[in-house]
């Protein structure tokens, strides 16, 4: 809540995205979602920072942060500019998988971490309308070519930082080949002539984050960038963990980093409001303003130690075998539903103000909304952790 002493996993990040910067880019903000314009000078910031290289180890031009000190990063980023964190956080998904290999010594993204070191960007291409099976199928054709590459053809949804990511990390399903059907991950870049990014990110909230549609007509990824070839459906795969622990983790702490600001902005405004029931006295006396604020900071101050905790066990190859996906999907809508209960009660105590265009919290409370959009969705997680608690259903 703003008042803790900073311990060793902060500092990184409290150093690196300092208050200078961190005042900048919250300045911006409310422009970028005005204007519905790109956050192109805050990614200048951040790239000149060496922030987007955050999980790119010191051997390949990275800062070798872990995974624990990254979620700060991103709490602390979010709770100045959320679509700003949101869309950073997927080339930061990428590099944290990239990362999980590597530790895991798998090379098979080493390729991602050297270029990711050397200034590329990287874009999530993986959402498809309708398709709720996500890492487990897609709707995406992959055709093989004759020397071993794949072209793919599909819509890709959601995908952030539209306007300024260099490679695209994608799958599709390939059901010509004589081992078929098989996923495929893969990396395609830019400047292919079969990628089209459409202007079509016209949104109630996340609106810098330009998480426009990605129509591949036939894209092309060569061998080299070919990373997994997998049978549908659930798998255990490093890849498939790597993407679903950096994905749920990171995309908690974006929420998470809403909830705490919108926490400071509602002690603000209690202690900024009067009543002039109780004698003009600031609304920080009121009992039901005092028990909104501590209901909201009890929910918020759970949430981070889970977070750093499923960190520190990605990062320290961990192995909690089936019971890692439950831990990660449940911890992914705790932070949300939580974010969002917390700027609901935020927003109740700064009252009526917070309800006109171009005021903070009320910002918060579109951006926070979109929390519930996002893999794991509700009815997933609560699925996956019934199966782990009680086996699937009976047939």
């Amino acid at each position: 809540m703003g008042t803790e002493t900073a311990n060793p996993v902060r500092q990184a990040a409290e150093s690196l995205l300092d208050d200078a910067l961190i005042e900048r880019v919250r300045a911006r903000a409310a422009g970028y979602d005005r204007d519905n314009g790109f956050f192109d000078e805050d990614l200048a910031e951040l790239r000149e920072t060496g922030y987007l290289r955050a999980l790119v180890p010191t051997a390949f031009g990275g800062l070798g942060w872990n995974l624990e000190q990254t979620l700060h990063g991103q709490m602390r980023l979010a709770g100045a500019a959320p679509a700003t964190a949101l869309a950073v956080n997927m080339h930061l998904v990428w590099t944290g998988v990239a990362k999980v290999l590597h530790d895991r010594g798998d090379g098979a993204l080493d390729f991602l971490l050297e270029e990711a070191g050397a200034g590329e960007l990287f874009g999530f291409g993986i959402s498809e309308a309708g398709n709720d099976l996500m890492l487990f199928g897609s709707r995406t054709v992959a055709e093989p070519q004759p020397a071993g590459g794949y072209r793919f053809t599909g819509r890709k949804i959601f995908t952030s930082l539209s306007p300024a990511w260099t490679r695209l990390g994608t799958l599709g399903l390939d059901t010509a080949s004589a081992d078929a059907p098989k996923l495929v991950y893969a990396f395609i870049d830019r400047e292919d002539p079969d990628v089209k990014v459409l202007d079509d990110w016209d949104t109630l909230g996340m609106r810098a984050s330009q998480s426009r549609t990605t129509v591949l007509d036939g894209a092309f990824a060569p061998a080299e960038r070919i990373v997994r070839r997998l049978d549908p459906g659930p798998s255990a795969d490093p890849l498939v963990f790597g993407i679903f622990a950096n994905f749920e983790l990171l995309l908690s702490a974006v929420y998470t980093g809403i909830g705490g600001r919108a926490l400071e902005l509602a002690v603000a405004a209690a202690r900024r409001r009067t009543s002039m029931k109780n004698g003009g006295r600031s609304l920080a006396n009121d009992p039901d303003i005092r028990w909104r604020i501590a209901d909201a900071a009890i929910a918020h101050d759970a949430i981070e130690p889970q977070l750093a905790s499923l960190a520190r066990d990605v990062d320290g190859l961990v192995d909690h075998g089936a019971l890692w996906y439950p831990k990660l999907s449940g911890a992914k809508v705790r932070a949300t539903e939580t974010a969002k209960h917390v700027v609901d009660q935020a927003v109740r105590v700064a009252g009526g103000s917070s309800y006109f265009a171009g005021n903070e919290l009320g910002r918060l409370y579109r951006d926070v909304l979109a929390g519930i959009f996002h893999p794991s969705d509700d009815e997933s997680a609560h699925s996956t952790v019934a199966n782990a608690v009680l086996g699937p259903v009976e047939e």
